[in-house]
């Protein structure tokens, strides 16, 4: 029996112009089952319209995810900054019990003027006070995905993400291949090398469900620069070799597209993943 992969879009798709509550209606319709809700600039969704749109996600059989906002720095060495970051997570947290979405996507932070591990240490260190706040609340329904970065001033390598999500519970990891390709200058060229990252999640983790993101990518020296569509072979990281990785583990994965074509890439990204044999 073939591994079972969701594909979807990170952000309402393209195609799509109706309220966001009813977004899983056009999701489903083209073929799709995942979807990422976006809070990039901050959680606005109200209680009411999540408990919808998580309502409509169920009825149309899509995994949906919810990225936390970008202005997140859990490694700062401003207090003030790290008490903010804590309080995004806790709305996103709140929200995330709401809509009923499974994976809560988040960047963890910078190295700033820390060495990895300080900023690895501080980052903990500001976890710890995140789920104090949660219990506190009353808020239990979550599971954070610390996600593999794209720069190489961001704490993220796929070390650090394991390492945290060893850490704590409620934890699990979300790899951005794309991100991994950039930060580590091109690495990911053929089935052995997404092989050596699934063995790594199963050797540090011991899972065998996945949540990732996916789209070509450009970088410099520092590393991520831009993302790009599918069809541009001249960007990494290869698509195939992944789709085939996926299969050959068998694992549970849901890849969320984030290419410029969204729903379109997506759409693409599962139609390669249907016709391998």
């Amino acid at each position: 029996m073939k591994a079972k992969a969701y594909f979807g879009p990170a952000g309402n798709p393209i195609g799509f112009t109706g309220p966001t509550v009813e977004v899983c209606d056009y999701i489903h319709s083209i073929g799709l089952d995942a979807y990422e809700y976006q809070a990039t600039y901050g959680v606005r969704i109200k209680k009411q319209s999540a408990r919808e749109l998580g309502v409509n996600a169920q009825e149309n059989g899509v995994m949906i995810s919810m990225h936390a906002p970008y202005y997140i720095n859990l490694s700062s060495p401003k207090e003030d900054v790290l008490e903010r970051s804590v309080q995004r997570l806790v709305q996103s947290a709140r929200a995330a019990e709401w809509m009923d979405a499974y994976r809560i996507v988040f960047h963890p932070g910078f190295y700033t003027s820390y060495s990895p591990e300080e900023a690895l240490k501080r980052c903990k260190n500001t976890i710890e006070a995140l789920l104090e706040k949660l219990d506190g609340l009353g808020v239990t329904k979550f599971t954070f995905g610390p996600e593999t970065t794209g720069k190489r001033s961001q704490l993220g390598s796929l070390e650090e993400i394991i390492d945290i999500c060893q850490s704590f519970e409620h934890f699990q990891p979300t790899v951005d291949f794309a991100h991994v390709h950039a930060r580590n200058q091109g690495c990911l060229k053929d089935v052995d090398d997404y092989h050596r990252i699934f063995t790594k999640l199963e050797d540090g983790l011991g899972i065998n469900i996945l949540h990732s993101h996916f789209t070509k990518i450009e970088y410099t020296g520092a590393g991520e620069r831009r993302h790009h569509v599918l069809m541009e072979e001249k960007y990494g990281p290869p698509l195939e070799p992944l789709l085939e990785s996926i299969l050959e583990c068998g694992w549970l994965v849901t890849v969320i597209c984030e290419s410029p074509l969204l729903e379109k890439d997506a759409l693409l990204m599962k139609a390669m993943y249907e016709s391998m044999p």
